[in-house]
């Protein structure tokens, strides 16, 4: 299936009430929110995305370059449909899964096995998928007899291999990603990126963001460079890096 994704004069904001709009402001230059604040008596709004226009066709591999707070995980969440745009239409064609907390919706209550079916489906997978691939997610979190006990046991390596292994299992036409995940020893490591690439290989559209430039120029064609909360360049991932350094280097 030919898969797309657009967004069209996009803007995020969101209200922050009972603060004292002369107290943020002076402490604003401390944080790194992204976007632009703008207050009144009652309430402070925070324009976190304004004017993104993105068109994205099937084949297409966009990198999300800027400083930490430019902007990058909003427009990430709203690809993702967690944020609603405040102007603008966002359209796409296809399914989307997002990589940006895998960790969402495991239950430390419910065993191993429990949480590949709650997760899975809070993912869009159906009960019917998830039983064709619960023994490959299962092989992969090399967790054993332990898949049949509660999660809060775990330590954090084994829950990040379950919740890897679960979110990974997906198959999408649009993958949103934040960041390669490590996830556990070298060898779980080693595994992990080659899940990854098998699965950034196998979609239609992928929108990344990380910090490494490695990454992102051997996964990534297209580049947008975000400064507060708006695409301040566009061109091909190479001559968008150039743009951010020398944006850098001039500030």
């Amino acid at each position: 299936m030919s898969s797309y994704l657009n967004l069209k004069d996009v803007a995020v904001s969101y209200p922050i009430f009972d603060v004292k709009s002369r107290s943020l402001k002076a402490n604003f230059v401390r944080l790194t929110t992204g976007g632009v604040i703008s207050s009144n008596a009652k309430m402070v709004t925070v324009d976190a995305l304004k004017d993104i226009n993105i068109e994205l066709q099937h084949g297409d591999r966009l990198a999300l370059i800027g400083h930490n707070g430019a902007g990058k995980s909003t427009l990430l969440k709203t690809m993702a449909g967690i944020y609603e745009p405040t102007r603008g239409v966002m359209q796409s064609k296809g399914s989307i899964a997002s990589l940006l907390d895998i960790g969402l919706g495991v239950n430390p209550e419910s065993s191993g096995r429990e949480n590949i079916y709650s997760r899975g489906m809070l993912l869009g997978m159906s009960k019917r998928q998830i039983n064709e691939t619960i023994d490959e997610i299962i092989e992969f979190t090399d967790l054993a007899d332990f898949i049949d006990l509660p999660v809060r046991i775990y330590s954090s390596g084994m829950s990040v291999r379950l919740a890897f292994a679960i979110s990974t299992a997906v198959k999408p036409d649009i993958l949103l990603l934040d960041e390669v995940i490590g996830a556990g020893d070298a060898n779980f490591m080693d595994k992990a990126r080659k899940r990854i690439l098998d699965l950034i290989e196998s979609v239609g559209i992928l929108v990344f963001s990380s910090h490494s430039e490695v990454d992102v120029k051997s996964f990534c064609t297209k580049g947008v460079v975000l400064d507060a909360g708006k695409i301040v360049y566009s061109g091909s991932v190479n001559d968008a890096y150039e743009f951010y350094a020398n944006s850098r280097a001039s500030s």
